[in-house]
């Protein structure tokens, strides 16, 4: 019995992935009329030689020199019959014996709709469309015919002979960026609106949506509810971050960020960020002279240590004393459009725990920013998460639904994007697949903060860039020690310094660290940063005065200690990272649609 072919909702035209994706790659389909439509991937003109009349038998006919190199060449034709020399005669048998070139009589287009790996090879004859029309890379065609048996040989299993031409998007060959060529990803950032038609980046963006609908799928079925945080809030979630400011005060003068120091104290400090100055202009100096590419990417590294270090010590700074607004500013901030200082926010948490004290256990998916100026392969302006807070809940409980997630997710994508995994793991990276199986099926190390700080300053077989000191942040070369080398696998960091985690998060009884955790994946690095909230009103007050912090901010969230007050956890999932994760990729700018990150914002 024939098997039909079910269009979709909303088009008239065939998804491929449902003709490939049959057992048999869609042969149960030859002979039925579809409607296709894709963008050219590749091409091919079909040709037919024309007929030329035979020597008369028996005749024996001497060849010219001039013959034989015009039937090599025929593009001589137009020079011998100028140069030729030798009069009518040699004209005249230029015109009649020698061959003409061949007329095309059709093309082969590789066609693909975004929806799967394979393309469709679609044949079209020249009556319907001129071949030099539809043949250009980038081409978007609609075609009508019949599906049949392929009529060259080659790797398809079908092919649809077209009948009808229904539209035809054509290309400026000049100025169309993608060729037949494989561009490096570096290049084709460049072109983020066009660079999701090369096979690599669509399948990235595929298992980009499954690990979305994944992500959808795990908490609903575990009963957290979708909340939609502001994007938009004059609260400083995390206190250390720079923030991108939001105003309508264009020209009337900055409003001066109350929330960060204006001068960080200490030596050493100012002698860092000195450093920063020289280390800046001497990568602006390697990107002009264009120097060899080691050396530029030693220089941005060495420049992004020392901006991270900073960082750290200007939020040391900040902890111990905060300066408030000054008068001016507040008449500057009244005339602004929310008459308060507002930002595009680092993280939804503290929003997310007030639905939290209220619906239990919620869950955000959206854009967060941060305005840090440092240029990173793992690190964006604008980067998706996930946050999640559950009521009557501790950090063992944040910690196990971490595990959970994580391992839900890995065996989605390895059951629903087998083909796009497939390719990717030829084209990008071969260990793609046992990654993901590490963490579907594999266990965590735990190890406190404290415990790899210690085991880090043992090793002697390795020696660090960036000094391993208790109280800073690892850096990325200490997570890709941990997990790539030391362990292979993932690993659960806990109970962080306090001076290196937000203001919101439990002091421990020793009141040195924090009940944090950090999952610290191989390749990736931290993929989850989780937390216990302080439940505590004094506690909480006390550390954001301790940080530095504008209390009044904050006073709707210390509202939530003061009325009804719960134990709380959750954690941010760094998504972006995630992709990296399952597509092999080395830059996070080649994993997001389109990507925001320092100097640059293309579209």
């Amino acid at each position: 019995m024939e098997t039909q072919l079910v269009l979709p909702k909303y088009s008239k035209t065939v998804v491929l992935k449902f003709v490939f994706g049959q057992s048999d790659g869609g042969v149960r389909f030859i002979g039925q009329r579809v409607v296709v439509g894709g963008w050219v991937k590749s091409s091919r003109a079909v040709s037919k030689d024309p007929v030329t009349a035979a020597p008369d038998a028996g005749v024996h006919k001497d060849v010219t020199c001039v013959e034989i190199l015009q039937s090599r060449f025929p593009f001589f034709r137009s020079i011998l019959k100028v140069l030729g020399g030798a009069g009518q005669q040699i004209r005249d048998k230029l015109d009649t014996d020698l061959p003409m070139p061949p007329q095309l009589t059709g093309a082969i287009l590789q066609v693909s709709d975004g929806s799967c790996v394979a393309n469709l090879q679609v044949v079209v004859d020249s009556s319907l469309a001129p071949p030099g029309r539809i043949m250009p890379i980038g081409t978007c065609i609609l075609a009508e015919g019949i599906l049949q048996q392929p009529s060259t040989q080659g790797k398809q299993i079908i092919e649809l002979k077209a009948e009808k031409i229904l539209h035809i998007g054509t290309v400026d060959q000049d100025r169309y960026p993608l060729s037949k060529r494989r561009l490096p990803m570096a290049n084709l950032r460049d072109s983020a609106h066009f660079r999701q038609r090369t096979t690599t980046v669509a399948s990235v963006m595929r298992i980009r949506s499954a690990l979305t609908q994944a992500t959808h799928t795990f908490f609903q079925e575990n009963g957290f509810l979708f909340v939609q945080v502001p994007i938009i809030t004059s609260t400083d979630c995390e206190g250390a971050s720079e923030n991108f400011q939001v105003t309508t005060l264009s020209g009337k003068g900055k409003i001066e960020n109350q929330s960060t120091a204006d001068d960080a104290g200490g030596v050493e400090l100012e002698v860092m960020k000195v450093s920063i100055e020289e280390k800046t202009k001497q990568v602006e100096e390697l990107k002009r002279t264009d120097s060899n590419k080691e050396a530029l990417a030693a220089a941005i590294q060495d420049l992004k240590k020392t901006t991270e270090l900073v960082s750290q010590l200007e939020a040391k700074e900040k902890a111990k004393s905060g300066k408030p607004t000054s008068s001016g500013n507040k008449d500057k901030v009244s005339e602004d459009f929310f008459s308060c200082q507002t930002f595009l926010t680092v993280s939804g948490c503290l929003h997310l725990e007030s639905y939290a004290c209220a619906l239990g256990k919620v869950y955000s998916f959206g854009p967060r920013f941060r305005a840090n100026k440092i240029e990173s392969r793992k690190s964006l302006s604008e980067a998706w998460m996930v946050e999640l807070q559950m009521a009557f809940s501790e950090i063992e409980d944040a910690v196990d639904c971490a595990d959970d997630f994580l391992k839900f997710i890995c065996k989605w994508i390895l059951e629903n994007s087998t083909e796009d995994l497939k390719f990717l793991s030829k084209r990008i990276d071969n260990t793609i697949v046992d990654r993901l199986q590490l963490i579907a099926t594999g266990v965590v190390e735990y190890i406190s903060y404290t415990e790899a700080i210690e085991f880090l300053n043992e090793v002697t077989e390795k020696q660090f860039e960036t000094k391993v000191e208790w109280g800073v942040s690892l850096s990325e070369e200490h997570e890709s020690y941990l997990a790539d080398e030391i362990y292979k696998k993932p690993v659960i960091m806990y109970n962080h310094p306090k001076e290196i985690k937000p203001f919101y998060t439990r002091l421990n009884d020793d009141e040195k660290t924090v009940a944090a955790f950090d999952v610290i994946v191989p390749k990736v690095g931290t993929l989850i940063r989780g937390s216990q909230n302080e439940e505590r009103f004094n506690v909480l007050s006390t550390r954001i005065t301790e940080m530095g912090l504008a209390k009044e901010q904050y006073e709707w969230y210390l509202d939530l200690r003061r009325h009804g007050t719960a134990k709380c956890s959750g954690f941010t999932f760094l998504f972006d990272s995630l992709v990296l994760y399952a597509t092999g990729l080395d830059d996070v700018r080649d994993a997001v649609p389109f990507p925001r990150s320092f100097g640059k914002a293309n579209n």
